[in-house]
């Protein structure tokens, strides 16, 4: 068995997203995707399911054809430690822009050095300085 994170994207967003998230952190690619053709259930060339690697951790992620009345919530986010302050600012930037940030980059006391933020496309994040 191997259980992977799944996102489920809706309006054909899952390839920009995956583009986004291997270009933000190091070490990370787009393993294989599958996309719908011509006359399948969704919209050609959108993301069937793809899988992608983060910093050595698979995700898999699809572009739902069936639109739902549901999205992702901060209730399930990606926990993400930085080796260095300069690199937890950088990734904070880019998952901020055109997000929600829920905790700016601050010290809770529980971490010198936290924030959590939702990117553009509702994936949430917390990103933390590893002690």
């Amino acid at each position: 068995m191997t259980p992977l994170p799944f996102l489920m994207f809706q309006g054909g967003v899952a390839q920009a997203a995956m583009e986004l998230y291997v270009a933000t952190f190091p070490g990370s690619r787009i393993v294989r995707a599958e996309r719908y053709a011509e006359g399948e259930h969704g919209p050609a060339g959108t993301i069937k399911v793809a899988t992608f690697s983060l910093c050595g951790r698979e995700f898999m992620c699809s572009d739902s054809p069936v639109e739902h009345h549901f999205t992702f919530t901060p209730s399930s986010s990606t926990f993400v430690e930085c080796d260095s302050e300069e690199e937890l600012e950088r990734v904070f930037a880019v998952l901020a822009d055109g997000g929600k940030v829920h905790m700016p980059l601050d010290d809770y006391g529980f971490s010198r050095r936290f924030g959590w933020v939702d990117d553009k496309f509702g994936v949430s994040w917390q990103l933390n300085l590893a002690a």
